[in-house]
């Protein structure tokens, strides 16, 4: 029986980094969660993060807004969606993290994907671990 791929919390820096450049982990992740060899989990806060800074940034990023809705509507087709019901909060410096946080315990994943590794260092009391996209990637192989 096939191995299931691992689940991961994708950090909003990440997504925008691989949005940002073709040529970096990040978007080396991006097409590895679109292929199916990772899975992620998403809530609707999270998904509403990711809107914000996509549309926000859609100039930097070479986007219209109607490809930024695209690339959210394609995240959700391949995400876990996971409600989260109880709150950790205040666990991390930045409130936007403790809701990344909050996710990835909801939804009982390993890892949360990112590159502020620093400010998630509580999440290993949750047993979370934190890793960056190559760190990722590596595993994957």
């Amino acid at each position: 029986m096939p191995e299931s791929p691992p689940r991961i919390v994708l950090d909003t820096n990440v997504l925008y980094a691989g949005l940002y450049s073709a040529s970096g982990k990040s978007y080396q992740l991006l097409k590895a969660i679109a292929e199916g060899r990772v899975r992620i989990a998403l809530s609707t806060p999270l998904l509403f993060e990711y809107e914000d800074v996509l549309k926000r940034n859609h100039a930097v990023l070479s986007l219209s807004d109607a490809q930024v809705e695209v690339v959210l509507d394609n995240l959700c087709a391949l995400a876990d969606f996971q409600a989260v019901y109880f709150l950790w909060r205040p666990c991390l410096p930045d409130a936007n993290d403790d809701m990344v946080l909050e996710l990835a315990v909801a939804a009982q994943v390993r890892r949360i994907v990112t590159f502020n590794a620093k400010d998630f260092r509580p999440a290993i009391r949750f047993g979370i671990e934190v890793v960056t996209p190559k760190n990722m990637l590596e595993d994957l192989q």
